[in-house]
């Protein structure tokens, strides 16, 4: 599947993708945040039969919905103050491997190169969560470490392995 990527110029940019039916879908991101998921006319391909916004949480579930992706945030103000530090929030998503489960059981065998230093759950923080902390759907998951060790955070809460040389 092709994914182009159309400048809209005042509005933003639009991702669009035709499926193997056939079917033109396309996603709306726009300057101020606000995504529009746009159901193209399958008799004219241009003109959009369907179109529904959504806020920034409501794209995020439906991501979570048809993918269970993982999404990585940057917290570049810090990562610029300290070489070598990378600071992320981590949203967990829904079939998410750490959902339901403790940051002890995410990082067997005490894994370094990474620390949760605290969690955001429905708008309130927890800091320096302890390692029984169990993580839900939906929580942000706040953490530091080197480059390698936040992929394999990363990894470790979407359910996948990854190896890197000399590691």
């Amino acid at each position: 599947m092709t994914i182009e990527r159309i400048a809209l110029p005042g509005v933003g940019v639009c991702h669009a993708i035709t499926t193997g039916a056939r079917q033109r879908l396309g996603v709306i991101n726009r300057r101020h945040g606000r995504r529009d998921l746009v159901v193209y006319d399958q008799d004219d391909p241009e003109r959009a039969a369907c179109t529904v916004s959504l806020a920034d949480h409501e794209a995020h579930q439906l991501a979570d919905l048809l993918a269970g992706t993982v999404f990585v945030d940057h917290v570049r103000e810090l990562e610029l103050q300290t070489a070598g530090l990378t600071a992320v929030r981590i949203r967990i998503p829904a079939g998410s491997a750490a959902d339901g489960h403790s940051l002890r059981d995410l990082q067997p065998g005490g894994f370094s190169g990474a620390a949760v230093v605290a969690v955001i759950r429905d708008g309130t923080l927890v800091p320096a969560p302890d390692h029984g902390f169990a993580l839900r759907h939906d929580d942000i998951a706040v953490a530091v470490g080197d480059e390698y060790g936040i992929a394999v955070l990363t990894a470790l809460i979407a359910g996948s392995r990854i190896s890197a040389p000399g590691r």
